[in-house]
């Protein structure tokens, strides 16, 4: 954990570790930075990046970005409204949120964006490529790389170009463990603020849970160690299947129970109980203590998923849900300007205009 110290001492250090590690290419004598950063940077060196090298924010062609928001429909539905939430909270902090999915690129953006200034408006566009190996080290590289929640700040970034950036990130498992993405919150020449790291740890908790209940299982199960279930985003989360298999589950659910990724795993080879029984528990309002096979026990409170789907006809509803949610950020970021938009969708004007006019009522015909 790095100590605290006056802003003025931090940049020293950060300058020195860059004069070692960048310059002199000597391993650190001391901790002046945390070792992710260096081994980031050694990365970065390796690919024959320089730290003088302009930056280039290159952005995807316009079939390959179709194609990508067709691949994370579900996760840019599952973040909406946490994304929303997120920039009332940094509101007059000068720093915006960013979602990227597992390669880095943009593929959704919140916030007070300063589109006049060239630093910002060149990241926050859907469709940009800010992977480690396009733009050196950053929040997102970085937390993409460690599989961990990252603060990263001005001269800690690989690139001389992106010294004006702080920014922190975490990354994003979906139901069944495997990195889907990660939420990043970035300033433009503004104050350090380290706390953001556990925001974005926070709200990334919040997506995962919502990509889970998205998953629709038959039944949802908060868990956590005896006393200590609290029936919120901060428990362990898993989804069950009608037949009791596990069909995802959270970090934190993952930790608690020792669930393996790689394996598919039913709920009676973890609970040391009937699992059918686990349904009994949606009938009541308390939680209840359950042993495991590992002789441990935790509690559970269970729930039916609200948001699974009551039938296939509630598919395509979902679908022009998260197309509209896409029309109208990319309308904002193309300011109201049709053509551009239209452009940056790759569709045409009369097909946008068509999209985002309100449906004719029968008098109307």
């Amino acid at each position: 954990m790095r100590s605290l110290m006056p802003p003025s001492d931090r940049l020293e250090q950060i300058d020195l570790a860059r004069q070692y590690v960048l310059d002199k290419r000597q391993q650190l004598p001391s901790p002046w930075i945390q070792d992710w950063i260096e081994r980031s940077w050694q990365r970065c060196l390796s690919w024959g990046h320089s730290p003088q090298q302009a930056v280039s924010f290159d952005t995807i062609s316009q079939q390959q970005l179709r194609r990508l928001q067709d691949q994370n429909q579900q996760l840019l539905h599952a973040a909406s409204a946490e994304l929303d939430r997120l920039s009332r909270a940094i509101a007059g902090t000068r720093y915006f949120a960013l979602l990227t999915d597992a390669q880095g690129i943009v593929i959704d953006t919140r916030g007070e964006i300063d589109r006049q200034n060239k630093h910002a408006h060149a990241i926050a566009r859907i469709g940009v490529d800010l992977s480690e190996r396009n733009i050196g080290t950053s929040a997102i590289g970085a937390a993409l790389t460690e599989q961990r929640a990252i603060w990263l700040h001005r001269g800690e970034h690989f690139l001389q170009d992106n010294r004006v950036f702080s920014c922190a990130g975490s990354p994003l498992f979906g139901p069944d463990g495997q990195c889907v993405g990660m939420l990043d919150l970035t300033g433009v020449d503004a104050p350090e603020r380290p706390e953001l790291q556990h925001l974005a740890a926070q709200s990334a908790r919040c997506i995962e849970n919502a990509l889970l209940r998205q998953h629709a299982p038959a039944l949802l199960l908060h868990v956590n160690w005896t006393g200590l279930l609290q029936g919120n985003e901060h428990d362990g989360l898993i989804g069950i299947d009608a037949d009791g298999w596990i069909v995802g589950a959270n970090r934190h659910a993952r930790e608690i129970l020792h669930l393996n990724p790689t394996t598919r795993e039913h709920a009676s080879d973890i609970f040391a109980l009937p699992w059918e029984s686990l349904h009994d528990l949606t009938q009541r309002d308390n939680s209840h203590e359950v042993p495991l096979w590992s002789g441990l026990r935790v509690q559970l409170k269970a729930a039916t998923n609200r948001e699974r789907p009551t039938s296939l006809a509630a598919a395509p509803q979902v679908l022009k849900e998260v197309e509209s949610d896409l029309i109208r950020r990319v309308m904002q970021q193309a300011r109201g300007n049709v053509s551009e938009a239209a452009k940056r969708l790759g569709i045409s004007r009369a097909t946008l205009y068509r999209k985002i006019s309100p449906p004719k009522r029968p008098s109307d015909a």
